[in-house]
């Protein structure tokens, strides 16, 4: 009997017939469920024969629909990919350049809590991540929409612009790495640790402020 549509005991004791799911929704189940195991175990930890256990069917229908467990993980990999950038472009609002930098600093922390799976994804080393993108080439991506705002920056304080890349990489690496730190740790707060992030940032070491604050409206 078809996978997804095989008679399942009532309450009562009669036999009831499973609701068969639809080529979406199973692609959806699969993807849910290789995204867990993704996250815990990684891609070389991981097999197409547990993926296909967690979800209740054959081995044959996850490579039916992504060609296996490599096609599976690409695409978990390229969703969370897309999200984070999402979240942090969303982000950056505008404002004081320091309320910029808060503003990075929430949406990468957000994202850390809201999607650790994906994050768990994001950071490990993997021969597909190579092919479909690496967490170092997307904070490349997210340090580029960065770097127009600090080429302004610059410009208005004498500064050559054409440095504002390099300090683009600098700044959004630093978050990112603490925000793998963070990951595990969860302490401080998550608003403190954007305070730090954007006192280190702004002030620098000999201009650190005691007890940094953050000046844009969240607080949390």
């Amino acid at each position: 009997m078809p996978v997804g549509s095989s008679p399942a005991s009532s309450p009562g004791g009669r036999r009831t017939r499973r609701v068969r799911m639809t080529g979406a929704q199973r692609r959806e189940q699969l993807l849910d469920v290789g995204r867990q195991l993704f996250a815990e175990r990684g891609f070389e930890g991981t097999s197409v024969e547990e993926i296909a256990h967690k979800a209740g069917v054959s081995k044959p229908v996850v490579y039916e629909h992504f060609g296996g467990k490599e096609g599976l993980y690409a695409v978990v990999v390229d969703r969370e990919m897309r999200l984070l950038l999402d979240m942090v472009t969303s982000a950056l609002t505008g404002g004081h350049p320091r309320e910029l930098l808060e503003q990075a600093a929430f949406a990468l922390l957000d994202y850390i809590e809201q999607s650790t799976d994906g994050f768990r994804i994001l950071v490990r080393d993997s021969p597909v991540a190579q092919s479909t993108g690496t967490f170092a080439s997307l904070i490349s991506d997210i340090a580029t929409r960065v770097e127009d705002i600090l080429g302004e920056e610059f410009k208005q304080r004498g500064f050559e612009p054409k440095l504002a890349p390099m300090y683009a990489q600098a700044l959004v690496g630093m978050v990112a790495l603490t925000g793998q730190w963070w990951l595990d740790v969860r302490r401080p707060k998550k608003a403190d640790v954007a305070a730090h992030l954007v006192n280190l940032a702004w002030n620098g070491l000999s201009g650190l402020e005691p007890k940094p604050r953050l000046i844009g409206h969240r607080k949390a």
